[in-house]
């Protein structure tokens, strides 16, 4: 029996948390890496610690993408093809709506969903012309409801889960798989570097945050939802019961939310 082929797997966000733990997991399958994150260095730094030495380094600022076509040109170039792209890299919030100054809105929006669109975008027509492509999006529960001081962290969350469901069903016959992911609270440093409402980071790390599942059970769930090409996962049993709340019984969820400590 022959091996798989092995894939070439692009994560963002690949320098700390989440994809960090999608990096190593996925090199250990034998994956080909292609990294992004803001630093050059920190991407560097990892590849060599994990031994990935052909990973390709594609450093950027999903704030600033307005030079992703040749970006993508090149990485395309130099892998031959990317099979999986893994959308980790984004930001969170912890303010109340009424405190949070519209800038912070916008970074919401620019990081988490305008950054990752275009990645998308410029991607999409060199993924249908080799005959198709998986996206594996980590968007949140926020994507699928909402809780106080997530206001436009929740908001930049639905609009990423509408976006993609419509490049699943226009792309479908083009070989376009989609996995959205909706964590809830994972071990990393989201709360620490989260904008509060004048746009300062929060620096300091929540306590559900820190109960909540490791970033590499995070990784191993989306693994699993890319191989059996699911259309949802939800990493983590309390996560599981929000989105089952969320179909049946929301009003029940916004109860929950409306008491949980969220921080």
């Amino acid at each position: 029996m022959s091996a798989a082929p092995r894939r070439t797997i692009w994560i963002t966000g690949a320098s700390s948390g989440i994809g960090e733990a999608v990096v190593r997991a996925c090199h250990s399958r034998g994956d080909r890496l292609v990294l992004s994150a803001r630093k050059q260095a920190s991407l560097a730094a990892l590849a060599q610690e994990i031994g990935a030495t052909d990973a390709v380094l594609a450093p950027f600022d999903l704030a600033h993408t307005d030079g992703l076509a040749g970006l993508v040109e090149r990485v395309w170039t130099d892998t031959g093809g990317v099979d999986v792209v893994v959308h980790s890299g984004g930001i969170s919030q912890r303010s109340k709506l009424i405190e949070t100054d519209p800038a912070v809105d916008r970074a919401m929006m620019e990081v988490n969903y305008f950054g990752t669109l275009a990645l998308t975008r410029t991607l999409l027509p060199y993924m249908i012309a080799a005959g198709g492509g998986h996206f594996a999006v980590v968007t949140s529960l926020m994507g699928l409801f909402s809780a106080p001081l997530r206001s436009g962290y929740a908001g930049a969350k639905h609009a990423m889960h509408g976006w993609f469901e419509a490049l699943r069903a226009e792309h479908h016959n083009d070989g376009i798989r989609v996995t959205m992911v909706a964590p809830g609270f994972v071990q990393t440093a989201i709360s620490l570097n989260a904008l509060t409402g004048n746009g300062s980071p929060q620096g300091t790390m929540d306590d559900a945050t820190a109960q909540g599942i490791t970033a590499e059970q995070c990784a191993a769930v989306i693994l699993r939802g890319i191989d059996r090409n699911k259309a949802l996962v939800t990493p983590g049993k309390k996560e599981v019961l929000g989105y089952w709340l969320g179909r049946f019984a929301p009003g029940l969820l916004r109860r929950i939310a409306r008491r949980a400590k969220v921080t």
